[in-house]
């Protein structure tokens, strides 16, 4: 006796995948492997595994399928395309330190942000640009900004505009999206272009990026080599950075928040390499019972290579800086003076 067929007639028991094996069946070879050719080999792999298992379907649940796939372009109306729905697209179906490193390509040099590129703009500089813009705009503009680098272009402006400026700020409840675009815009194509070709500050974040994934040994050498002949860009590369180490600057909340981000055992690889301070303080942070689990791992795990490590702790601090991008931490920079003590 044969195995029995397969008959799908549930629409909830199908995956998305196989939802996609469908839609492509449905449209016929000659149209369904046009579009398939536009997949990467691993989407053409899954697909093609779940067309092979699909099964018998029934004609009803094709045609509901195919109807809530045409309904919800039909109802779709005008779309909007952006960093955020762009990141949440990907997040439905890449892992989340390969959405973090598309989602830095796409945003720039070190993954920064427009407003995180302006909180790295000389005070003096960004202030003497901000007298001149209308108060409206400077308020906005020093709103979306890290609080630390908003309060020292503050204090630069005339005080006739800062008032202006700072009534603004307290009034603003919520900024149109359109006018953020707007700014957004003009301070990439007018001000960073300008700044970036005084300052050669682009390159120098295109730098800090480049070193965060080098091994520290080799950049150890690096920056040894560099500091005897460009000492001060050596300097602003080294502050543009964010390395596992930087993680310590974190409030207790913050880095609260980023354990419960990571995956228990890349965490315990990571501290098992780090100087006893470093893992008592994220040890510190955590309840008695997850600080227990957490020293069980690390104390049973066997020896391990200095580069599983380093992996380890660059998946850490690309899960912090992606926090950091979406605003659930803020990550302080070096120079910060409002630590917070417990």
């Amino acid at each position: 006796m044969g195995t029995p067929i397969k008959i799908r007639e549930n629409y909830k028991s199908l995956s998305g995948v196989e939802k996609s094996a469908v839609i492509f069946l449905a449209l016929g070879e000659e149209r369904g492997s046009r579009l398939m050719e536009r997949l990467d080999e691993d989407e053409i792999r899954l697909v093609s595994r779940a067309m092979a298992t699909l099964g018998n379907v029934t004609s009803n649940l094709v045609e509901a399928l195919m109807r809530i796939f045409t309904e919800r372009f039909a109802n779709a109306g005008s779309v909007v395309g952006s960093y955020d729905s762009t990141e949440r697209m990907l997040n439905r179906f890449l892992p989340p330190d390969r959405v973090t490193e598309i989602m830095g390509e796409i945003r720039g040099p070190a993954g920064r942000t427009m407003w995180e590129k302006m909180s790295n703009v000389n005070e003096g500089v960004l202030a003497s640009y901000l007298a001149g813009e209308y108060p409206q705009t400077a308020a906005v503009i020093l709103s979306k900004m890290r609080p630390d680098h908003a309060a020292k272009v503050l204090v630069l402006l005339p005080p006739a505009i800062r008032t202006e400026v700072i009534e603004r700020m307290i009034q603003i409840e919520s900024v149109q999206r359109e006018v953020l675009l707007d700014i957004e815009s003009i301070l990439h194509n007018e001000f960073m272009a300008n700044y970036a070709r005084t300052h050669g500050n682009d390159s120098l974040e295109r730098m800090a990026d480049i070193f965060n994934r080098i091994d520290r040994e080799t950049l150890g050498e690096i920056f040894d080599d560099l500091e005897t002949v460009m000492p001060e860009p050596t300097q602003r590369i080294k502050q543009l950075m964010f390395t596992f180490e930087d993680l310590m600057r974190l409030d207790r909340v913050s880095l609260q928040a980023v354990i419960r981000r990571c995956d228990t055992g890349q965490l315990a690889i990571a501290l098992k390499g780090a100087p006893a301070m470093q893992r008592d303080h994220f040890l510190s942070v955590l309840s008695e019972r997850a600080r227990l689990i957490l020293q069980d791992e690390i104390e049973n795990m066997g020896p391990l290579r200095m580069r599983d490590v380093n992996d380890a702790q660059a998946e850490i601090v690309r899960t912090a800086k992606a926090m950091a991008e979406d605003g659930t931490i803020i990550i302080p920079q070096s120079d910060d003076v409002d630590t917070v003590v417990y």
